[in-house]
């Protein structure tokens, strides 16, 4: 029988300008989502299981900008984005401009297993939804949380992400945001659009928070993986490298990342980046910077 290989996970709150303010609910809430991915991960779950579980928490929070913590957008819509992606298959599903369900990311995965496509948009990601009877939000007014950016005005501080590396060996990311603030009817940003702000193949799972824009034009998600294919770069030098060229097309944000040999980079050009990360020994550290 093969031996079973290492696991670790790496988990974001969003990358970006930090509020004058205290995080520990953040870090005390991210420190016990890494305990359980931990726990899952050690009884044999599939990476896919766990982060898109995770992200679903990090959704459902109310905490960070994405889920119940989406601000509205410019017209006053709440529009969200998400994206999920298997390592091994590299099968992905994603959902943008998504409007009226609880878990974006739960749509999105859907997408990856019920229909042939990668990414539905706007009102057909909506129809869709609804045809696969996931949760709907009843009353948007009611239920999102926009107090959670509300010290965070000048840019969304709250994508949400997590990576992992099963017992298996497979690799999966997921991510999830409501997007800039007071951002235009129908932008849609880096986080579903894969291989730019999400991405996991055999080498590396990877998640992407910040400027959406500048994660887009540096394909950022895929230009790690890349970075290590053709350059035979290490992790971690491979995410800088990709977190240098989105600062040198004016933005930043962070990168979370885990490679098949259970090595972890979670690294960031911004004052800050909410994260959480199960070391392949176990041990959990979660910080903001």
């Amino acid at each position: 029988m093969a031996a079973k290989s290492k696991t670790a996970l790496v988990l974001h709150g969003g990358a970006g300008l930090l509020a004058d303010r205290s995080y520990a609910q953040e870090i005390t809430h991210m420190r016990s989502l890494a305990e359980e991915g931990r726990e899952r991960l050690a009884h044999g779950e599939s990476a896919l299981d766990v982060v898109v579980e995770i992200v679903r928490n990090l959704e459902a929070s109310g905490f960070y900008v994405a889920g119940k913590g989406t601000a509205p957008n410019a017209a006053g819509r709440y529009e969200l984005d998400a994206a999920v992606m298997k390592g091994d298959t590299r099968e992905a599903g994603a959902v943008s401009a998504l409007e009226g369900f609880l878990s974006p990311i739960q749509v999105a995965r859907a997408v990856l297993e019920r229909t042939p496509h990668v990414l539905l948009s706007g009102g057909g990601a909506a129809e869709f939804a609804r045809e696969a009877e996931l949760e709907p939000v009843r009353d948007p007014v009611g239920y999102y949380v926009p107090a959670a950016v509300a010290d965070d005005r000048a840019i969304a501080t709250g994508t949400v992400g997590c990576v992992a590396l099963d017992s298996e060996g497979r690799l999966a990311a997921a991510t999830s945001t409501g997007g800039t603030l007071r951002k235009r009817w129908g932008r849609v940003g880096d986080t579903p659009i894969i291989g730019h702000g999400t991405w996991a193949d055999e080498r590396v799972a990877v998640s992407c928070t910040g400027q959406g824009e500048m994660f887009m034009r540096a394909c950022a998600a895929a230009d790690v993986s890349a970075r290590m294919r053709y350059a035979g770069a290490d992790l971690k030098s491979a995410v800088q490298g990709a977190l240098d060229d989105v600062k040198r097309l004016g933005g930043d944000g962070g990168i979370i990342s885990v490679g098949a040999d259970g090595e972890i980079a979670a690294l960031y050009n911004s004052p800050g980046m909410k994260h959480a990360i199960v070391h392949p020994d176990g041990e959990i550290t979660a910080d903001i910077t």
